[in-house]
Formats: structure tokens, sequence, C-alpha cells
């Protein structure tokens, strides 16, 4: 019996390491700033909207969900490489659930959830917009910085992202990261702004991977 339970709290902790392990990093999060402007001799890639996205992951007590959101267009300019500035804008009436089958009625229920008045509000705030203040080198890593306009509110955010050039065509992946989406007045089911929610609340970390597919123009 002793063994048993030892190999069963061994294996609980290890679970618990792991979870905490693969957790992705919250994006730091600051008050707007001045947008970057490219040099003169930087060149533009513009959007390749079919091909590119936005994963999303959301999170509550007694699991989570995830889908996609479209990017509806947007353009960065690159210098040697390396991305001086851009902006592109995200289609929130797009937004989609892909852990639940489309045919099964829960597929609808949070989609529209999601899209109305309590969350994203999308009739009002049809669309979110992204704008680059700057990138830099920190701790090995590429971090890109902007300013994310989301419903009434603006903080600058900063992630990890990789970028590759093969002919005219431009590819910016980021690391999955997280954003508090308290921050951007999105309150149901958030403790930050309801206390008497007992286990019927929703997390504020939103995971989020940015995948940019760009043509040069």
């Amino acid at each position: 019996m002793k063994t048993t339970f030892l190999k069963i709290t061994a294996l609980v902790a290890f679970v618990a390491f792991s979870s905490c392990k693969e957790k992705a990093e919250e994006a730091e999060t600051k008050a707007a700033e001045e947008a970057a402007v490219a040099k003169a001799t930087a060149v533009t890639y513009k959007a390749d909207v079919e091909n590119s996205s936005i994963i999303w992951k959301g999170f509550k007590p007694t699991g989570s969900h995830e889908g996609t959101i479209n990017i509806k267009e947007g353009s960065v300019a690159v210098n040697d490489g390396a991305v001086e500035s851009g902006n592109f804008i995200i289609d929130m009436a797009s937004i989609a659930v892909t852990d639940i089958p489309v045919e099964d009625e829960g597929n609808a229920n949070l989609q529209g959830h999601l899209s109305g008045e309590d969350f994203f509000d999308v009739e009002k705030f049809p669309t979110a917009k992204f704008e680059v203040t700057g990138l830099e080198t920190k701790d090995g890593k590429t971090m890109l910085s902007g300013n994310l306009k989301m419903k009434d509110a603006t903080n600058n955010v900063s992630f990890p992202v990789t970028t590759s050039i093969d002919g005219d065509k431009m590819t910016l992946k980021s690391e999955t990261f997280v954003i508090d989406r308290s921050k951007w007045n999105i309150k149901y089911g958030s403790k930050s702004f309801f206390d008497d929610l007992g286990d019927k609340f929703i997390n504020d970390d939103i995971e989020l991977t940015v995948n940019l597919v760009a043509k040069k123009s």
C-alpha cells in the first residue's frame, strides 16, 4: 500500500512539474508606445492572409478550449532581414473554435459566446490591431514589441519571434505567449473583476501563437 501511494504521489508530482514547465510565458505588457518608423531602404512585405493565422487557447478549472483568429490585412517593413515597422489588422469576427467538432452544438455556442457583448463584443469591436514599436535581442531571443489594440484598450506587448525570408516570401512566427485578457477589459468570468465566482471562473490568461506569412509588394 505504501509503495503504491508513493508511486501515485511521484506521478502527480511529475505531471504537475511537466505542466508548469510547459506553460507559456506571459508577454511583457506595458503602456502603449510610439509606433516604429522604417528607413527608406526597407522592403515592404504584404500579409498573405490566406496563409496567416493566430492560434488562441483559453483556460478554465475544468479544462481548456482553443481555436483560430484570422489576420485581415497588414504589412511589415524589413531591413537586413529584421522587422523595422509594420502593423496588421485582426479580424475578431473570424474567431473560431477548433477543439469541438463543428457539427456539435457546443461549437456554435462557444463561438457565439466569445463573439458576444460580454467577451470580445465583435459587433462593436470587429477588429483588433497590432502595430510594431520595436525589435530587440534579449537573452538570446528576438523580441518583437508592439501596441495591441483590442476592444477599447491598447497595451504594448513583447514576445519572442523568429523570422525567415525565402525569395519574395517572409515568415514571422512567434513562440506561444500569454496575455492577460483583463488588461483589455474582457471581463466575463474574470476574478480580476468579480469576487463571487467560486469555481465558475475563467482564467485571465490567453495563449496566443502568431504565424504571419507575407509577400514582397
